[in-house]
């Protein structure tokens, strides 16, 4: 059965089965479906414009780290090659861009990449996703917090001159670390985030503003001491690469997680005016602003100081300093504050809006998709999110876990250009029916007999079919609805139509077997040379032909229809997705034991979570499939019915 195909009929024990369970794919209007059962989905308030998705991109985009980064990756991998890194690191996070762009327009839902999985790849993929983003935004806000107190105790003199309230204590014999300044600010935030989309999207816009005018100050003062220097910093007998092409690469995957954060426009999808014009334009500009600030910051600072005496803690402080001009530092420490409170509000954020999309899915208790009808945000889920983090931040020190975060983000950019693949070549072929419609036709799958022209239904329990209902269908309609069509019936056309889902859907499965392996020998060192070699052919011939098959392929024509129209559509596939693929394989692979055995922890939980709640809880659970050209027909024939 190829990965399209595989159905979850949700009625009896054989629907029931784990394996039915991680494979049920849910639709792309699944509040339609929700309202079928007697009440109304909840709604964010549409009220964002493409101003503010530019803003939270780039606020949610640019930390701080750009600010310690450029001194470390220069000393260390690039030197003055450290532009090209940041260039090549910057193409490969628009591979992801490209892919969002395209299932954001299709998809406009809360939830993002977790969302878009459930609808191509099934609901085990999809809570696998959700729970490493889960990881992701609850480490990342921590450390963003813990890592702001440093930088506004500058403005204080240092942090013995902090008020007292606000410094870091240790507590006596546990050897922990208290910080209430993190903890306040975190609260802050999520104050702030429960007000409103809109007045949070405003406050973001104003401490990215002033941090875009930070990395300003840098760029034009600092290029006119560069000039005035001439150009010192690339003035060297080792040239523009002392490390190598490989040490420029090696540079370009450290900086290509300054790119990460435009997949939290994504999360806002279902809050924004028009999505199918505003979002993949909100995506593109903000990543595009954000390279081009990283690029120049990085001219500027690597030709001021020769990157060998780079600062690796306040590399871009330092060279301002040497010049001359101390009382810069006061510029660039506003800067790095405000693009960490950007963060930290990028960090907050989606992550309720994850807990909802996962909450209306039933994989999450209900409480955490309640929307307040004043403010139009999940207000419950944003205030338990927003104390959790703070206690979090307030009592450890996540630096050592800061890693993890990345986990989240690539396996999250790997499903979506998966997810780009399947809508292609096998888009979904059947609608979930909800529980309330099967009760009324009786029957969790109907089977066509074209000969006949007459519509049996079949059910595991040995009840009888509605006659009334299936009387009214092939009067009123003239058309028959089938979840399986007999193969001797099968017209010429659909059978190869079914051959080429087939084997689309084989050769995608081979083409992420392919990457794995290929990536995996690339990255492990401590094996045989003829044995990495082998493995590294092997992985690469398995990519290439699946990848020539797919390209070879025709695309499925369902795709032009499938979810929302009219919006962007990413360009060559299959090759840019499965580049996408391949690099966010190799990341993940280079990730390191630690982080690996800590985040298999984390999943581990997430697994038990989902086989004992998300499981027997989720929405999909007595779901029945039909064919998604007979949906409209059967919920409109449900709608006549029960008026």
């Amino acid at each position: 059965m190829g990965v399209a195909d595989m159905q979850s009929n949700g009625n009896g024990n054989e629907g029931f089965s784990f394996r039915s369970c991680v494979f049920r794919r849910k639709q792309v209007d699944s509040h339609r479906v929700s309202s079928h059962s007697g009440g109304q989905t909840q709604k964010l308030a549409k009220i964002l414009s493409v101003v503010d998705i530019i803003a939270i991109g780039v606020g949610a985009t640019i930390g701080a780290g750009v600010y310690i980064l450029v001194g470390t990756v220069a000393r260390e991998q690039t030197g003055p090659a450290l532009t090209v890194s940041f260039f090549i690191a910057g193409i490969a996070a628009a591979l992801s861009a490209f892919c969002y762009a395209e299932l954001v327009c299709r998809c406009p839902s809360a939830g993002s990449a977790y969302h878009y999985t459930y609808i191509c790849m099934g609901e085990g993929a999809a809570w696998l996703v959700g729970w490493a983003l889960i990881l992701e935004y609850t480490i990342g806000g921590s450390a963003i917090a813990r890592g702001l107190t440093p930088n506004l105790a500058l403005f204080f003199g240092g942090q013995d001159n902090l008020p007292s309230y606000l410094a870091r204590h240790s507590i006596p014999g546990l050897g922990i670390v208290v910080d209430p300044c993190a903890a306040v600010l975190i609260l802050v935030v999520t104050l702030l985030l429960c007000i409103g989309i809109k007045e949070s999207s405003f406050a973001q816009t104003v401490v990215t503003t002033v941090n875009v005018f930070g990395m300003l100050f840098i760029i034009i003062v600092g290029g006119y001491l560069a000039f005035k220097t001439e150009w010192i910093g690339y003035e060297l007998p080792s040239g523009y690469f002392p490390f190598g092409v490989n040490g420029m690469l090696a540079g370009s995957a450290v900086v290509f997680f300054s790119f990460i954060g435009f997949d939290v426009v994504a999360s806002t999808a279902e809050e924004v005016k028009n999505p199918q014009r505003d979002l993949p334009l909100g995506i593109g500009v903000a990543l595009s602003i954000c390279c081009i600030l990283y690029m120049l910051v990085s001219v500027v600072i690597v030709g001021l100081v020769p990157y060998y005496a780079l600062d690796p803690d306040t590399p871009i402080s330092s060279a301002f300093a040497s010049h001359g001009m101390q009382w810069a530092v006061y510029i660039i420490t506003t800067g790095a504050v405000t693009a960490l409170c950007a963060s930290l509000m990028g960090s907050l954020l989606p992550q309720p809006r994850m807990f909802m999309a996962m909450a209306r899915d039933g994989l999450l208790p209900s409480f955490f998709s309640d929307i307040s009808e004043r403010t139009q945000v999940p207000v419950k889920s944003t205030v338990i999110i927003g104390i959790l983090a703070a206690a979090l931040a307030f009592f450890m020190d996540v630096s050592q876990l800061a890693g993890m975060v990345s986990v989240g983000t690539l396996l999250a950019f790997t499903s979506v250009a998966v997810s780009v693949l399947i809508l292609r070549y096998v888009p979904p072929n059947e609608v979930p029916l909800h529980p309330s419609l099967q009760q009324l036709i009786d029957s969790p799958s109907l089977q066509f007999n074209s000969d006949s022209q007459e519509i049996a239904y079949q059910n595991p329990k040995g009840s009888l079919s509605n006659h009334d209902l299936s009387q009214h269908l092939l009067d009123n309609r003239g058309t028959s609805i089938g979840c399986t069509l007999l193969p001797k019936h099968m017209a010429q056309g659909e059978q190869n139509e079914q051959k080429r889902r087939k084997i689309a859907a084989w050769n995608i499965a081979l083409v992420c077997l392919g990457v794995f392996v290929l990536a995996s020998a690339a990255s492990v060192e401590n094996i045989p040379s003829i044995l990495r070699f082998t493995l590294c052919t092997v992985g690469g011939a398995i990519l290439l032909c699946s990848l020539i098959v797919l390209a070879c392929l025709a695309q499925d024509n369902a795709r032009h229809s499938f979810g929302h129209s009219g919006g962007f559509v990413c360009p060559f596939v299959p090759f840019l997705p499965v580049a996408c693929i391949l690099v966010n394989t190799y990341l993940l692979v280079n990730l390191g034991a630690g982080t690996w055995f800590r985040v298999s922890i984390w999943l581990l939980i997430g697994a038990l979570v989902y086989l004992f709640y998300g499981r027997t809880h989720s929405s999909l659970k007595n779901a029945v499939y039909v064919p998604t050209a007979h949906a409209d027909e059967i919920y409109r024939t449900s709608s006549d019915l029960l008026a």
